[in-house]
Order: C-alpha cells, then sequence, then structure tokens
C-alpha cells in the first residue's frame, strides 16, 4: 500500500518496515533513534545458535546481547515470550510445543465461553457502543446502530453484567490504539486487540478493564501472529504491570511506585523533590502515564520496544517462570553463582545485597527518575507550577535515547540503594 510506503532507515536496514507508518500520520510520530548494531543487538542467527540441540536457551548469553542493543525486530515476539517468563529457557523444543499447544487451546475455551456470551468475540468485529444497558436491562434496538450484537435478554449476572459493560470502552480505546501504524488499518487486526483485552477483562474481574492496557497489548498483537501466543505474552506482561491498573474508589495502584520515585528522586535529588513539593508535586502525580503505559508517549513504537525489552532483560528473573506456572521445584537461583548469573543487572543487585526478590521496585520506576534527571536545571529554573513541570516534561516526546535512559536509571539506582543502605 502507498500509505506505508514512509519508513525510517537504520544502520543500512529499514527497520522501521517491519512497524510501517501510514503516510498522513508522519508528521506526527516521533522519530526513531533504536538501530541495529553487529556485535550487540540481539540478530536473528545469535538467537538461533544461543539454543542446545534439543532446545535449551542459554539465557545468560541472550540477556547480555538484548542490555547491549535490544532485539531485532524479526524476532522480538518470541524472545519477548521468554523474557517475560512464558517459557523456561530450560526446557526443551517439544516440551514448549506442548505447552503452546496447551495454552492455545486453553485460549480458544475461553473466546468460545466469550462468544458465547457476545456473539461479536471472535468475529473479526469489535463494538464502540454498548451492548446492554446499566442496568443489566436490554437497549432500545432504535437507540444503536450495532442492533445484531445487542444483548437480547436482561442480564442478572453480576460479573457478567460488569464484563458487557465495559466492552465498548474497549472498542474505544483500540481504535485509538497506535492508529499511525499501517497495521491497525486493517479491522480484523483491531477485533484481536480487542479480543485479546476483551478475554483477558473477563478472566480478571478483580482488576477489570482500565484504560493503558491497550497500550501494552498492542505491540503482542503486533509481533505475535497467533492470537493465543499474543494473549499469553500480554498476560505475562501485566503480570508485572497489573497492580498499576487496580483501582478502588479512593486510591491508585500506580500510587505504589509514585511512591517509590518520590523516595528515590528525595534520596539522590532532595532539592528537585522539595521543588516539586513546593509546587504540590511531591505526590508525582505526573508521572502516572509513564509508568501505566511504560512510555509509550515518550517514544517512537519501536524505540518503546527497544526500552522495554533492555528493561525486562534487565529485571529478568530466572524463577520467574517456575513461579508463574506455580512450579514446587524451582531452584532457588540466589543460592547457586551459576543461576545468579541469569539474573539481569537490575535484580541482581538486590540478591548481592541480601535482598529477597520480592522487593517490589521496578527499573521503570529509575527510568523516569533519570528523565526527571536530564530535565533536573529547566524543571528547578522554569517550573513555577505542575502545568509548567508537565509541559517540560512533555518536550522529551522522541527526543529521549532508551539505552542512555536505562544505563542514568542503573546508575540512579546504585546511588538510591547505596544512600538508602547508609540510613
Amino acid at each position: 500500500m502507498i500509505c506505508c510506503g514512509f519508513m525510517w532507515k537504520s544502520g543500512g536496514e529499514d527497520l522501521q518496515g517491519f512497524y510501517p507508518v501510514r503516510s498522513e500520520c508522519q508528521a506526527d510520530v516521533p522519530r526513531t533513534r533504536f538501530k541495529s548494531r553487529a556485535g550487540k543487538t540481539l540478530s536473528a542467527r545469535r538467537w538461533h545458535a544461543a539454543f542446545t540441540e534439543d532446545g535449551h536457551l542459554d539465557m545468560e548469553r541472550v540477556l547480555r546481547r538484548i542490555q547491549r542493543g535490544g532485539i531485532h525486530p524479526s524476532i522480538k515476539g518470541e524472545v519477548w515470550e521468554f523474557l517475560l517468563g512464558g517459557y523456561d529457557p530450560d526446557s526443551t523444543f517439544e516440551e514448549r510445543s506442548k505447552l503452546r499447544n496447551h495454552r492455545r487451546e486453553q485460549y480458544y475455551a475461553w473466546k468460545q465461553e466469550c462468544r458465547q456470551m457476545v456473539p461479536l468475540v471472535g468475529s473479526g468485529k469489535f463494538v464502540t457502543m454498548a451492548v446492554v444497558a446499566e442496568n443489566g436491562e436490554p437497549l432500545e434496538e432504535s437507540s444503536v446502530e450495532n442492533q445484531e450484537w445487542l444483548a437480547k435478554t436482561a442480564v442478572t449476572d453480576k460479573r457478567v453484567l460488569q464484563w458487557m459493560l465495559v466492552l465498548s470502552q474497549i472498542g474505544l480505546d483500540v481504535v485509538r490504539t497506535d492508529r499511525y501504524l499501517c497495521f491497525y488499518e486493517s479491522e480484523s487486526n483491531q477485533a484481536r486487540l480487542w479480543d485479546v483485552l476483551a478475554i483477558y477483562t473477563w478472566l480478571n474481574p478483580d482488576i477489570g478493564y482500565v484504560q493503558g492496557m491497550n497500550d501494552i497489548c498492542s505491540p503482542m498483537i503486533i509481533l505475535l501472529e497467533d492470537e493465543a501466543d499474543a494473549f499469553w505474552c500480554f498476560e505475562r506482561a501485566m503480570r508485572r504491570l497489573r497492580e498499576n491498573f487496580r483501582a478502588t474508589a479512593t486510591s491508585m495502584g500506580v500510587q505504589t511506585q509514585l511512591g517509590v520515585l518520590s523516595q528515590v528522586i528525595k534520596t539522590v535529588d532532595p532539592r528537585l523533590h522539595q521543588h516539586l513539593e513546593d509546587l504540590d508535586g511531591g505526590e508525582y502525580l505526573f508521572a502516572i502515564r509513564m509508568l501505566m503505559v511504560l512510555f509509550r508517549r515518550e517514544f517512537s513504537f519501536l524505540d518503546a520496544l527497544y526500552l522495554w525489552e533492555m528493561m525486562w532483560a534487565m529485571e529478568y528473573n530466572p524463577t520467574m517462570f517456575a513461579t508463574y506456572e506455580e512450579l514446587e521445584d524451582r531452584n532457588n537461583a540466589a543460592d547457586d553463582p551459576k543461576l545468579r548469573k541469569r539474573y539481569g543487572k537490575f535484580e541482581r543487585k538486590y540478591i548481592h545485597n541480601g535482598q529477597n526478590e520480592q522487593h517490589g521496585n521496578t527499573l521503570a520506576v529509575f527510568v523516569v527518575a533519570s528523565v526527571l534527571q536530564t530535565k533536573n536545571k529547566r524543571l528547578l529554573k522554569e517550573a513555577k507550577g505542575l502545568d509548567d513541570v508537565v509541559q517540560i516534561l512533555g518536550d522529551i516526546a522522541g527526543n529521549l535515547d532508551a539505552k542512555k535512559a536505562c544505563k542514568e536509571a542503573l546508575k540512579i539506582h546504585e546511588k538510591f540503594l547505596k544512600k538508602a543502605n547508609r540510613q
């Protein structure tokens, strides 16, 4: 298609060709900085060479590559499945094939369950208008366009009603998700995103659906061809992020991370922290979006993926798969010097300091701190109110280097741990 002809070139290779942008959206898309670098970026050749003949993966070797130069777009999806704890590096090709098939069967069974309640699920279409009234009663057919998808009878089950009421909001967010990409010109691709989010919401009524989940899920839909694989990759990502999306009438889950961010800045840059407090910004609410959608607005699509995979590699914990699968015979990697090398740089710091693996801190918090540090002078000099803070931070879109941000985050993390240990 002509609209997909605009592509950035990087290091002699057309990397943006993997995620073509609509021609009319070129001016609005942040420029991409990521470059595939020979000897640093994890290439398809290096990735396949990291497996033994029967399928065991040298995860330590893979993590080193990713932390140095990210992942080549051609293999991102399959590498992410390991980074997010979807598969055990010590498993064989055969074991993973069986697990993948089992998960696909499970997903499509859930999808069929949802389709029985709302036939739109799995149809290649999606809804942006309500399918049922808030009290569970059928809507007047004359009041909406998509009459064939309306609930025909009253919905009395509270969980079913809660789920059906949010489907239209998911649809509205799907329409807005990465709409500058050619990929989402296809309604069927939008419907795949809607299906995955709808099914995840049905299975997780305690969290439900919250705006921002669409931004986390979208790359999985693009990177993984089978919808079930995309669902499980998203599910694993949400294991890390779900508490950010948990909300009550009086609080948001992300406030926990905002509290950590406040402590970090107070420790490593007390002057900036005091200035933000004087502006009534001590709760760091201006950083909510960065943490909720992992900097999707601050980076181009490709750079955001680069940032994610570097953070996940640095946070990698070799017990993730066993923990998620609730396996009883998992090894305590922290007690084994060899296994300890499989931890990412960020996570390894806590192990070296004798802290358990449930410390709760994430590298994303320190990346936000690094962003604030880069804008330290402007914030101190120009910010007279929270609107100024938001504007100054808004100027970073397209102007951040993902690798540099991660490097600075690790430095701030090191500084924070040292100062915190002395207190």
